[in-house]
């Protein structure tokens, strides 16, 4: 399938990329959008220019029920301001945790899981434990292995049951990664 009709196959319709955080969403998200001729977004991004200040400030002054309201308000005027413009949109590594994120995901986006291993997650994750609210003190490898494993005990089926799609990422490249979905949406 060339670029040009899997441009008009998806025409209108938003790619989510899922996933733990350190799983690729935001790199692979640009390489796709690039690679399909469509916006990237990233919901953090976007969180962070609505409210004026970074996730982290918002997780300490607010805390994480504060910020899962303002990710699903975030989410929601994306998506409708989305109408019959394709975009890839990068979700938060929690964004799915949320039951009101996943049902404005269900049907208005073709939501495509970056499934990692725990080793991968702690290689890509390892040193970056600053800035990420949800892996906050984890500053040695043992803490951040059991971060991860806790989480992704309580996300992975989450990740699983919503996607649409799911991508196994491990030892792949990001522009690798972004040909399999392109390939797997087509």
């Amino acid at each position: 399938m060339t670029i040009s009709s899997l441009c008009s196959k998806i025409s209108g319709e938003v790619i989510s990329l899922a996933g733990f955080m350190g799983c690729g969403k935001s790199t692979v998200g640009r390489i796709l959008a690039r690679r399909l001729g469509v916006d990237f977004y990233d919901l953090d991004s976007l969180i962070e220019q609505n409210s004026g200040i970074t996730i982290p400030e918002i997780f300490a002054s607010q805390g994480e029920e504060a910020f899962r309201r303002m990710e699903a308000q975030t989410l929601e005027t994306f998506l409708e301001s989305r109408t019959n413009r394709s975009a890839v949109l990068s979700l938060g590594g929690g964004t799915l945790t949320t039951e009101r994120c996943r049902q404005l995901l269900q049907g208005r986006s073709v939501c495509i899981y970056l499934k990692a291993s725990e080793d991968t997650l702690v290689r890509n994750l390892s040193g970056q434990a600053d800035g990420r609210p949800m892996l906050e003190g984890a500053h040695d490898e043992a803490a951040l292995r059991e971060r991860i494993r806790t989480l992704m005990a309580r996300r992975s089926g989450i990740y699983e049951s919503a996607a649409t799609h799911t991508v196994h990422v491990d030892a792949l490249q990001p522009e690798t990664i972004a040909k399999t979905i392109a390939q797997t949406i087509a």
